[in-house]
Order: structure tokens, then C-alpha cells, then sequence
């Protein structure tokens, strides 16, 4: 049985202005940010599901004394028993995508009380709600789990690293110092810049990698880059090779400079005008080393002292990347260590994998 979850709550909206908020407050705070601010009085004292009206539009379960911001919308149970709670929030928090395409507005868009109401919501009986949100909070309780294990292979990787090749800030081992100018057979080259209107949404272009395709080293998923229309000369120019190595040129300081090894390519691939593209002499360098290294804090600090501030956002140039202190251990030792990181990918994917198939499971559908 579906119904409309206006005919089995009540849904009011808090009073308060955001900035109502006291650091040191006794009682939650919820405004239309993920994480809740602390209050020193309460106006609520219920259990309830709290929806964000606008900005990031997220769903929150909560059961106590609280206080909350105008355009936060409070839901509470007014079925005559029919509903349990933490069923209607596991249902509006894998509805949220649904409500982001339903919102309004200019810059910060928003939505309305009957984007609520007329939600249709499958209403079985209370015990059936109830084994469903026990479901669901397992297969929670095991996707926390899998990516705490991501976050310790995350951290072997790095021991494993230091272990091989030793601190690159004292570099006990005496390896070899060189300038990144004296190691890549293709020097940095900035990549290719499009107008929003050569963008496509169907499958004609080519992938375009931007700055939200990577993370910690390594492309997302080159199937699901945005592709654009390109020309032949366009193509050849800003074409990203197997083994290349992309540095992010501009962006805010904590993220300038990140960097990703490029392997696996689908089809022929282009790389955007924010970052910049180069190549390591593959005869003393391994791809997988060397981007562990530029990925490493080491590299960070000497790319924020070579950049360029202003107002929100810093950059590098071609130059700035060339005068990096890089080292060179032995190839077969580079070697060795990209084979560890090849074993180690394997069981971040399969792990990835499966919290994905977990996260499937628990949107409700």
C-alpha cells in the first residue's frame, strides 16, 4: 500500500535564523548543513526526520530535545501507529536524489512543502518496517566497516612506501636528488579548455578527464568521464597517453597540485585546461612509484611554496613542476613496489565493489 507521506506525518519547518548557534550549546542545532550546529534552548522535543529545504538537501533521523533553522523541515509521525520513523527516514534518504531534481531556484535552490507531502511512500506493517530498517542498518553497519578497511590499505600503502624508499625529508637511504625538469621525456603542458556549449550528454566526442575524475593518485572511472566535441588537431594535442602523470595547476590550496597516474584507458582521451600533463622516463622511473611520491606531503609543501595566491584559489605553472626535488631509487625497487600497489588496487576495487552493491540495497526503491 502506497500513501502520500503528508496523510501519515505532520511537517512544520523550524523558526530560527542560522546564525542562532552557540559553539558550546547543549542541544543539537539542525540547519540545512550535513552536520548539526549545538543551541543552548530547545523549541522541540520529539522524534521526527529532519529534511533540509534548501542547499544540500539532506535527510536526517533524530529523537530528543533540538532547535532548528527556518527552512529545515521537521516531519513527524501522525499515522495512528502505522509508521515507524527510522523506516520513513531510510525511505527519504534514498529519495533525496529525487528531491534535488524536484528543487527551484537560482543559486541556492530549494524546496517546497509539497515536494513532502506528495512523496509516495510503500507503508507495510509496522513489524515489516522495522526488519527492513534492521536490513538496512547492517548492510550500513558493513559499508562503515569496508571503507574503514579502504582507509587502513590507504594507510600499508603508505608504511609500504616509507619502508621501500624511506622519509623523502631526510631520505635515509641517500637516493639520488634530481629536479623533475631532469626526469620526464614530455615536460608539463596544460591541457585543452571547451565552452560549456561543446559539452555532450550522448555518447558522440571524446572523455574529457577534469579535476573531479580522480582521487588520491588514480582516475575514478574513465566510462563515466563527460565527453565533448573535439577536433582532430584539438585531440592529438591534449591526448592522454598510457603512464602519463596530470597535476592539477588551480585550485584552492588544500587541493593544488593533486595528481593522478593515468592507466586503463578506454578509448582516446583528453585531459582539461586546470591540470597539466607529463611523462617520466620509463627507464628510470616507474608511473605508480612516482605518483606516490608527488601524491606524497613531501611534494605538497614545495608545491605551496611555489604557488601563486589569491583570493580563494592558488596555481602552479610549468616552471613551478619542473624545479620539484624528486628522488631516484632503483628501477627494479620501483618496480617492486608498483607490484605491491597492484595487489593492493585489486582488493580496494573488489572491496569498492561491494559497497556499492551494499549501497544499492539500502536505497529504497
Amino acid at each position: 500500500m502506497k500513501v502520500k507521506v503528508g496523510e501519515i506525518t505532520k511537517i512544520k519547518t523550524g523558526k530560527l535564523d542560522a546564525n542562532a548557534s552557540s559553539a558550546d550549546g547543549k542541544y543539537p542545532f539542525f540547519t540545512c548543513s550535513k552536520d548539526p550546529l549545538r543551541i543552548n534552548s530547545y523549541s522541540y522535543d520529539c522524534e521526527c526526520v529532519l529534511v533540509a529545504g534548501n542547499g544540500d538537501l539532506n535527510v536526517k533521523y533524530y529523537n530528543g530535545k533540538f532547535d532548528a533553522y527556518q527552512r529545515t523541515y521537521i516531519i513527524e509521525d501522525n499515522s495512528n501507529g502505522l509508521l515507524y520513523m527510522p523506516y520513513l527516514y531510510h525511505f527519504l534518504e534514498g529519495y533525496i536524489g529525487e528531491l534535488r531534481k524536484q528543487s527551484i531556484g537560482g543559486v541556492i535552490k530549494y524546496i517546497k512543502l509539497g515536494n513532502l507531502t506528495d512523496v509516495l511512500v510503500e507503508l507495510p506493517s509496522i513489524v515489516e518496517q522495522k526488519y527492513i530498517v534492521n536490513l538496512m542498518n547492517i548492510s550500513l553497519e558493513l559499508i562503515e566497516l569496508r571503507k574503514k578497511t579502504i582507509d587502513k590499505l590507504d594507510s600499508l600503502v603508505k608504511a609500504r612506501f616509507i619502508e621501500m624508499f624511506g622519509d623523502p625529508y631526510t631520505n635515509p637511504l641517500k637516493w639520488e636528488k634530481l629536479k623533475i625538469k631532469d626526469a620526464v621525456t614530455v615536460e608539463p603542458q596544460n591541457g585543452l579548455y571547451k565552452p560549456q556549449s561543446d559539452y555532450v550528454t550522448d555518447r558522440s566526442g571524446i572523455p574529457i578527464l577534469r579535476i573531479d575524475g580522480f582521487y588520491d593518485g588514480i582516475v575514478t572511472d574513465f566510462a563515466s568521464l563527460k565527453r565533448l566535441k573535439c577536433s582532430e588537431t584539438e585531440k592529438q594535442k591534449y591526448l592522454l597517453l598510457e603512464d602519463d602523470i596530470v597535476i592539477n595547476r588551480v585550485n584552492s590550496i588544500e587541493y593544488l597540485g593533486k595528481c593522478a597516474h593515468i592507466k586503463g584507458l578506454l578509448e582516446d582521451t583528453v585531459y582539461e585546461s586546470n591540470m597539466m600533463r607529463m611523462h617520466f622516463d620509463p627507464e628510470t622511473y616507474n608511473s605508480v612509484y612516482i605518483c606516490k611520491l608527488l601524491c606524497s606531503q613531501f611534494i605538497y609543501d614545495q608545491i605551496v611554496n611555489h604557488a601563486k595566491k589569491a583570493v580563494n584559489q592558488a596555481s602552479i605553472n610549468q616552471k613551478d613542476v619542473l624545479d620539484f626535488n624528486i628522488y631516484q631509487p632503483p628501477i627494479d625497487l620501483q618496480n617492486q613496489f608498483a607490484d605491491f600497489i597492484q595487489q593492493v588496487d585489486k582488493s580496494r576495487f573488489d572491496i569498492k565493489k561491494s559497497i556499492i552493491e551494499l549501497e544499492r540495497e539500502v536505497v529504497y526503491d
